[in-house]
């Protein structure tokens, strides 16, 4: 506990910020192996007065180290850090900085995993350890926080500015990730903490899971070599209980939407003098349309999910000699997750109008209630199992000959792969779907409640499908692995020259930087049908299928329990139903559309490698001195960097898409021949100036004020080389892309002023405005191209014959009625699928592909109160971030658009009490609605959005100090049972909506 406290006046306070005392290492991985930096200090300075030095443990001192290192440095930083060795305030280092002001979260399987920093998303932010570049998660430029314990982590920085001697990347932010060093402590330390895990959503795994972690650290020979080593293993068991929609489809002909007579047809729209719909709208073309959206799909799932994570790190350092430190660490992950899971719901083949036979539409058009002919019912059961495994080695040199100078080297190759191949006995992501398409209708009802509802009126007169009629709709098995790795070196000069009173400091260095990033995909296509054509419902017994009660899902969620329709829904065994359709829809059965579930029956679909090499050379400036009795520090820099990029693709050479069944289209690729490899390259060059002004013009006040520019490179996915067409190019759905590894990176011209006031011990209170002019933003241009070749069925003669032909007859048309009527004019093959003939009209593809264009501005507001409230025990913390701009998404477009992802309002607030041993803290993290992406999977070519909806999540903890070697605690997370939640141009366009529960956690915490 705190026994005393000291003060730093404004003189201490500025030459600490001059110094770098306590200020951002941002030398990075060069500064933490300083001398200094390592505990050597009694060393090297044996003739001085020693200082009594009282620690501050806990929550308070994590705080009082957050606030030091904030005020002390150049540029608007933040940061959280330890409250001791091994004990960080989250297990999650994404849950941790969500705490941070300005920093937002994104979920995976109820977690933080990735972050948005002042509204730019994960690919526009930076990860690095130590100081190091770190390479995103498998083929990404993203960084997967879950995947990382919080063991040996000493401190997170959010750098917000520019700062020249910091590899680029981080146009919203750079996240520094500091670990421990044995030398940061000299002598012997020991902890060792276990707990179990309790997640109330788990159904199938361990009630209680464990999570063990150990850190230990040893100085020896006179503190002149050191050892750290840290362990970490975390199992979690959880169910994910999920209500889905893959898109939404926009129709402009309101000719093709039928009048029904009564409630049958409800068209809220707004009508003109005329009766038609008013035009709110505006088409790609800017023409003024009143537009009627349908679900393409609705679906429910149960997924049962066992996650392991084991972390371990070791930290060697030895000093030489009194000015030489020698720094090798080595970091490795490795993350398994494996989930099985069943899902049931509605496939609408056609949702342009001519299927429907009721609906109820609201003012813009979204279908609230739809009953649509045609399409299907599935129920599907999915095996994935996926690993993360990443490494870093690095080696640090650290020379400082004499007071003046300080040189550092440091490099490091570091690796990240990810494999959804991880299941030993399937060696994909496996998907089998059953189902039928015995059906007269399905209905959508999203008028009441959270989650939608849907039933189906089968053939048999019911809601409920027989299983005798649940037949092979088709099964897929996909392996995508990844890999990203960097290789860079960086050396650094430090000069503290003695010839000028105000020139404090200067560094000067340069990198270089070789990143690949690296992917290959394989699909097995579309096996066991597909589409029930033909039927091998036969193969299926009765008694394979279980009838299970759907009443108690998504209860967390308002019509979702006892409300949910429908209220049943079929599970299955996957290996049964794998094994069935391998004995039986075989080569001699089903020709080449034969079961298979090896995703590389037909080689390898893709491979993908984007390179990019970096050479980067720097320049800063430190500057100290007084205009008039107010103390200013000036931080003065500018990095140029080269980069070389190139991208190579494997292309398949597509030959037909053929109409494999009513719900069905497949692309077909010419055998044999050579493989087609393609590549194209770019290269670019950036001047990044940057500076940064402090001052402290009343005692505890300071004020900032920073320039910079700052870069984001390219996507991955939009460098990548080449043509890529849909595999399954559905009508509504024949999408292609076309990559251009020549973009140049997302460049912005930042301005920032703050205003801080550190009135008391471990508080402060702080405003922080923020403006950013990105340049050469990446927009899509999706434009209507035909390909020599490729015909097609959809709208061809045979396929309008079909129509006249049941029109005649009075049979309502939709795609199913369409399809048999083709079959029965003899149009089908000997598999029962209709291929394109020459004289078919060709495909109509919708091809997007990146190009730079405007420039979009982003600008902001950043609040923060901290304040301990005397010797109380008592505090809180308080901070909000409010970011507007000119990239925005404009839901009654539908143009194609290119907003910024992530951006949207957050606020966090913590209280905490602290005394006499114990220590509770709650926290509650807050994020308003925002841009998820555009694009849905199954929506329209207008590319509509995706939105999450707001967001809050309750935490708390309790730890309690048994004696000063034991600690007892308890945590809970999401104790609020908050849902995350999703739509699409509107909250009534329903995308998505997830449950996970609460989670708990006991344990213990040993230190010596």
């Amino acid at each position: 506990m705190l026994d005393k406290a000291f003060k730093r006046n404004r003189l201490s306070a500025t030459l600490a910020a001059i110094l770098g005392v306590g200020a951002i290492p941002l030398a990075w991985a060069a500064d933490d192996a300083t001398p200094e930096a390592d505990g050597v200090v009694a060393a090297q300075n044996a003739s001085e007065e020693a200082i009594e030095v009282i620690e501050i443990r806990g929550i308070r001192g994590s705080l009082y180290r957050s606030m030091d290192l904030k005020r002390g440095a150049n540029g608007v930083v933040d940061a959280i850090s330890a409250e001791e060795l091994g004990k960080f305030p989250d297990t999650n280092l994404a849950e941790s900085l969500q705490r941070i002001t300005g920093v937002t979260v994104s979920r995976a399987n109820g977690e933080g995993s990735q972050i948005t920093v002042r509204g730019f998303g994960p690919e526009f932010n930076l990860i690095t350890l130590n100081g190091r570049q770190m390479p995103g998660t498998g083929y990404t430029r993203s960084y997967n926080l879950e995947n990382l314990s919080s063991e040996g982590v000493k401190t997170l920085e959010v750098v917000k500015t520019a700062r020249a001697d910091v590899p680029t990347g981080g146009l919203g932010g750079t996240v520094n990730i500091v670990t421990h060093k044995p030398l940061d402590n000299p002598g012997q330390a020991f902890t060792f903490s276990g707990k179990g895990i309790y997640d109330e959503s788990n159904v199938l795994g361990d009630d209680v899971t464990p999570e063990l972690a150990a850190i230990y650290s040893n100085t020896l020979f006179d503190d002149r070599f050191g050892v750290l080593v840290s362990v970490s293993h975390q199992e979690r068991d959880f169910q994910q209980q999920t209500a889905n929609s893959q898109g939404w489809i926009a129709q402009t002909d309101n000719g093709r939407l039928p009048t029904l007579a009564g409630d049958k047809g409800i068209d809220g729209r707004e009508t003109d003098a005329d009766g038609n719909p008013v035009a709110r709208f505006r088409d790609a073309e800017g023409n003024a349309v009143a537009p009627f959206f349908f679900p393409r799909d609705m679906n429910f799932s149960i997924n049962d999910v066992e996650r392991e994570r084991t972390n371990g790190m070791v930290t060697l350092q030895f000093v030489a000699t009194d000015n030489l430190v020698l720094t090798a660490d080595y970091v490795a992950t490795r993350a398994l997750t494996a989930s099985n899971g069943f899902g049931w719901g509605i496939w609408n083949s056609s949702t342009d109008g001519s299927p429907v036979i009721g609906y109820e539409l609201d003012a813009n058009g979204t279908a609230l209630y739809s009953d649509i002919r045609g399409g299907d019912g599935s129920f599907t059961a999915n095996r994935n199992t996926t690993e993360v495994n990443a490494e870093s080695v690095g080696l640090n040199i650290d020379w400082s000959p004499n007071e003046a100078w300080r040189f550092t080297l440091d490099y490091h190759n570091s690796s990240n792969e990810i494999d959804n191949g991880a299941d030993t006995g399937l060696g994909s992501d496996g998907q089998v779907i059953l189902g039928s398409d015995k059906l007269i209708s399905k209905v959508y009802d999203y008028r009441t409640g959270e989650v939608p509802h849907f039933l189906i009126n089968w053939n048999n007169g019911t809601h409920v499908l027989d299983a005798g009629d649940i037949d092979s709709n088709f099964s897929q098995f996909i392996h995508s692995p990844g890999e990203s790795e960097i290789e860079q070196v960086q050396f650094n000069t430090n000069w503290y020259p003695e010839f000028s009173e105000h020139l404090v400091k200067m560094d000067f260095g340069a990198a270089y930087t070789k990143q690949t990033m690296s992917g290959t995909s394989a699909w097995s296509g579309l096996r066991g049908g597909p589409g029930f054509n033909p039927s091998y419902a036969e193969i299926f017994p009765d008694a394979m299928f279980v009838l299970q009660d759907a009443s108690g899902l998504l209860d967390a969620l308002g019509g979702g329990g006892s409300a949910l329709m429908p209220d049943y829904y079929y599970t299955f065994n996957f290996d049964e139903a794998v094994a069935r359709q391998l004995a039986f829809i075989t080569p001699e059965i089903a020709g080449d559309n034969y079961y298979s579930i090896d995703p590389y029956f037909d080689g390898i679909d893709s491979a993908t490698l984007v390179e990019e090499k970096t050479l980067a050379l720097y320049l800063t400036t430190q500057w100290g001195f007084d205009i008039g009795n107010v103390p200013v520090n000036v931080n003065l820099g500018l990095r140029y960097e080269q980069t070389d990029a190139s991208s190579t693709v494997k292309q398949r050479v597509e030959n037909q898409v053929v109409w494999a069944s009513p719900t069905e289209w497949i692309m077909q690729y010419a055998p044999g021949g050579d493989d087609n490899y393609f590549t194209q390259g770019g290269d670019y060059d950036v001047w990044l100036p940057m500076l940064d002004i402090s001052a402290e013009p009343l005692e505890d006040v300071v004020v900032r004020f920073s320039a910079g520019k700052t870069i984001a490179r390219p996507l991955l996915g939009d460098m990548v080389a080449g043509r890529n067409l849909s595999g399954s190019p559905k009508i509504g759905a024949r999408r292609g892309s076309l990559g251009n590894p020549g973009l140049l990176p997302l460049e912005s011209v930042n301005l920032d002023l703050s205003f801080e006031y550190y009135y008391g011990d471990a508080s402060y209170a702080s405003v922080g405005l923020f403006k950013k002019y990105a340049d050469n933003y990446v927009s899509q241009k999706t434009t209507q191209l035909t390909i020599e070749g490729l015909h097609d069925v959809y709208n061809s003669p045979r396929y309008q014959e079909a129509i006249s032909q049941l029109e005649a007859a009075g049979t309502p048309v939709s795609e199913n009625s369409i399809f048999a009527q083709m079959i029965a004019n003899g149009h089908g093959n000997a598999d029962g699928q209709i291929v394109p003939l020459a004289s078919d009209p060709l495909i109509v593809w919708d091809i997007t592909s990146p190009f730079n264009s405007d420039s979009k501005t982003v600008q902001g507001i950043e609040l923060a109160l901290q304040h301990v409230f005397g010797e109380t025990g008592f505090g809180v913390g308080v901070n909000g971030t409010f970011v507007e701009g000119d990239v925005t998404y404009d839901p009654y477009s539908l143009a194609p658009q290119n907003p910024l992802s992530g951006i949207g309002d957050s606020a966090n607030f913590q209280a905490f009490y602290e005394k006499d041993g114990l220590s509770v803290k709650l926290t509650y993290a807050w994020r308003d609605s925002y841009l998820i992406g555009v694009g849905q999977s199954q929506g329209s070519a207008d590319a509509p959005p995706q939105f999450a909806k707001t967001f809050g999540q309750l935490d708390a903890s309790i730890n309690y100090d048994v004696n000063e070697h034991l600690t007892v605690f308890f945590e809970g997370i999401n104790l609020n049972n908050e849902t995350e939640e999703g739509y699409g141009r509107f909250e009534e366009q329903f995308l998505f909506a997830r449950q996970y529960g609460s989670r708990y956690s006991l344990g213990a915490r040993v230190r010596f």
